[in-house]
């Protein structure tokens, strides 16, 4: 039994030197041009923190950036490590844990945590039995943290990293570091604050680009990024959606036609009644595979103030407008793609529901948004916001549409 015992312990050891190489590596070698606004928002005290995010927008950079900004390389009280790991299809989290914790470990982050069948479960017992211990944790969108799980729901923190705001593509674009505005800044000031950014780069000279390929951060490899956006969508399909929803995979090929149709014919009030003819399958599915698609940051959904799933939404938008532009590569309608971008903008910080008033957006029940080109003052009205698609610097209650795009 001792021999037994101590080949276990053999096994683990040389299993944590693995990924403490694994780590180094990984943290020496790590490259994000821009730092992310979500890393000075998070409360680091916490001892355990779920980062969600939409596949793609940069989670794992999102956790070796950390690591390498507060801990190094080499220190070994922090370790990066990885569900796709084949170890841990023998061995678990908590002994992993215990282990790391009884060497001085006192951070773990941890990856890909939906991979890992249990993870709720062991990352509660992993809170209760290492009081010293912090763990940092990403996961899909589509992954309840608070919402309907009993294990974490009242000891864990949970955040949304989502993909570049125009503001950071303008810093990896020129290097310039603007501050971001919340939306009573812009609102009261945005004239000033236009002519300050205005004075160092012209918005428009990559307003375009960031609408076609700046929201997802892999515009940067050298690789086709529409064919890689693509390729993403689907593994958000079947991954984000299929296995963490465990969704037969008879059923993709419904999920993707649903989500062709939905994509482009937005934005649009969805006529379930015909997308259930369309997919053969009943209104409630219809409803149900809707959500999952708007959970895993494929779709925008707009209620009027007071409504939510599972009434039907009295809008359906693309959730950013990279995507907009991998499904239809011929090109896109100006007035969707700006609309879209607005509500993406909007969405990050504020809530965003369906306007009573012949505008397009009501934000946080108070302000009344309207997204178009320059407003036939015929039709003014002082009341609405407007977010005008063609002007570098507003006036009154006309603001510049891109300087939205600095709300993160």
């Amino acid at each position: 039994m001792q021999s037994f015992c101590y080949f276990c312990n053999l096994i683990l050891h040389t299993a944590m030197e693995a990924f403490y190489r694994t780590h180094q590596y990984l943290v020496e070698h790590v490259s994000s041009p821009v730092k992310r606004l979500l890393m000075n928002e998070i409360d680091w005290s916490h001892r355990l923190i779920g980062i969600k995010g939409s596949r793609g927008v940069g989670k794992t950079t999102f956790l070796l950036q950390y690591a390498k900004e507060r801990f190094g390389a080499t220190d070994r009280s922090c370790l990066y490590i990885n569900f796709n790991n084949f170890y841990f299809t023998a061995h678990t989290l908590v002994e992993f844990a215990e282990q790391f914790y009884r060497q001085g470990g006192r951070t773990l982050l941890l990856d890909q945590t939906f991979k890992y069948e249990n993870w709720s479960k062991e990352l509660r017992e992993c809170y209760d039995r290492f009081p010293e211990l912090h763990i940092v944790f990403s996961g899909s969108t589509v992954m309840r943290l608070i919402e309907d799980n009993e294990d974490l729901k009242d000891v864990v923190a949970s955040y949304n990293l989502r993909g570049f705001s125009f503001r950071e593509f303008i810093y990896l674009q020129t290097g310039k570091n603007f501050p971001a505005y919340t939306l009573e800044e812009i609102i009261s000031n945005h004239e000033k604050i236009a002519r300050e950014i205005c004075s160092q780069v012209h918005p428009f000279d990559y307003f375009q680009d960031y609408l076609h390929h700046g929201y997802y951060p892999f515009f940067l490899e050298q690789r086709n990024f529409s064919e890689n956006l693509v390729k993403t969508m689907n593994m958000m399909l079947e991954v984000d959606i299929l296995l963490i929803k465990q969704i037969e995979l008879k059923y993709l090929s419904k999920i993707r036609k649903l989500l062709y149709l939905l994509m482009t014919s937005a934005p649009a009030a969805p006529n379930v009644s015909q997308l259930s003819k369309d997919i053969e399958t009943s209104r409630a599915t219809i409803m149900n595979y809707i959500k999952y698609l708007q959970d895993a940051r494929l779709l925008n959904l707009l209620y009027t103030e007071g409504e939510v799933f599972p009434k039907k939404p009295n809008r359906i938008y693309v959730h950013n407008t990279n995507l907009m532009y991998a499904v239809s590569p011929g090109g896109v309608d100006k007035g969707a793609e700006h609309r879209t971008f607005l509500y993406n903008a909007l969405h990050a910080k504020h809530k965003v529901n369906m306007c009573r008033h012949h505008t397009d957006f009501c934000i946080d029940q108070y302000y009344h948004f309207k997204c178009e080109q320059k407003p036939q003052y015929a039709k003014y009205n002082p009341k609405v916001l407007y977010a005008v698609d063609d002007i570098e610097v507003g006036t009154k209650n006309e603001i510049p549409l891109w300087l939205l795009g600095f709300l993160y």
